[in-house]
């Protein structure tokens, strides 16, 4: 049995006017995870306030840049005549359920709390240039997360108390990881392989 409460998902709801989506899975031992996407990342202060006055834990914040959906191959469109059409259609850029682009360059922030010992990821969406307010005043824990995400990618989180550099030398530009290695990239341990395939392309261009 979960040990969310039973109201949670029309609380949550409630402290998030722009929208939610909400889903919970229940194992067979009664452990329950559940998700919150947040249509505004500007309604995540509240939905945190409220968590906290439930008594959740923060325990950890993950960032990263989703890639583009691939695109379904469609079968050649043919014309009244039977002849295949010269140009495809312009297709839209996919876009979260709250408007965000997903065009590789967004990012997706996920905030892991703990409940009673379930678990519940509330995650936001940012475009690139974007910001995200901070949960360090409700979340003390959040301050090295938040000032780690701030290093790693260009993401901009408000009212931090103390938005010092964390690693990364003041000198070094921001987002470093970004520019040189994805930090998807880095995380899953393909950083090498990435890095090697770069450097082996550089070289067959530079032999050309």
């Amino acid at each position: 049995m979960s040990r969310l409460p039973q109201d949670l998902e029309a609380r949550l709801t409630a402290a998030a006017p722009a929208g939610v989506e909400f889903s919970a899975e229940t194992d067979q031992y009664g452990v329950t995870v559940a998700w919150l996407g947040l249509a505004s990342a500007a309604d995540l202060s509240p939905v945190a306030a409220l968590l906290k006055d439930m008594g959740a834990r923060l325990s950890m914040i993950t960032c990263a840049q989703p890639s583009v959906p691939e695109e379904e191959e469609d079968e050649d469109e043919e014309n009244e005549d039977g002849e295949a059409k010269a140009e495809a259609e312009p297709k839209e850029t996919p876009k979260t359920f709250g408007g965000t682009p997903l065009d590789g360059t967004s990012y997706e922030i996920d905030y892991h709390f703990d409940i009673a010992g379930d678990a519940l990821t509330i995650i936001a969406y940012v475009p690139q240039g974007g910001s995200i307010p901070s949960l360090t005043p409700l979340f003390r824990n959040a301050d090295w997360h938040e000032r780690e995400m701030m290093e790693l990618y260009a993401v901009k989180v408000t009212d931090h108390p103390d938005p010092r550099r964390l690693f990364l030398d003041a000198s070094v530009d921001g987002a470093v990881l970004e520019r040189l290695i994805p930090f998807s990239t880095l995380v899953n341990a393909a950083s090498t392989k990435g890095l090697w395939e770069r450097l082996t392309a550089a070289g067959k261009k530079g032999a050309a």
